[in-house]
């Protein structure tokens, strides 16, 4: 587990760019058991590619064209079983952090994972999602 006094501002750029944090594996439910609407959800974590990528892509996205009715994230090492039950909505994809997935009705339609992320140009992570917002939103 990592310190709240550590991971609040990496956390708070998120919340900032008007993501809800869930803290709870109930909070995770709530949002994701929605057979209705577009739910974006950002695993955050505390390396490098989520402070470089992973959070600025996000941020881009959802400030590009259409985007989904709901986001939110979970905080990889905080926020643990959160984090558990966000993962079982993201299988089959192994569970890693950063990543990001995109649900449609309550399906998993877009997954962008840590190799996906991890050394790409942040406007590449971006396009990506900005695609697939386009796409499905």
């Amino acid at each position: 587990m990592y310190p709240e006094q550590m991971t609040r501002p990496m956390a708070a750029e998120l919340e900032n760019a008007g993501f809800t944090s869930l803290k709870t594996p109930d909070e995770v439910s709530a949002i994701l058991d929605q057979k209705e609407g577009t739910v974006f959800l950002v695993i955050n974590s505390v390396c490098g590619c989520a402070a470089a990528n992973a959070r600025p892509a996000a941020i881009t996205a959802v400030n590009q064209g259409k985007k989904p009715g709901k986001l939110v994230t979970v905080f990889a090492g905080v926020d643990t079983t959160a984090v558990a039950k966000a993962r079982e909505y993201t299988f089959p994809f192994p569970p890693s952090s950063p990543s990001m997935a995109l649900f449609k009705d309550g399906k998993l339609v877009h997954m962008v994972e840590r190799h996906m992320i991890e050394g790409r140009p942040t406007q590449m992570v971006s396009n990506n999602l900005i695609a697939a917002f386009e796409e499905y939103c």
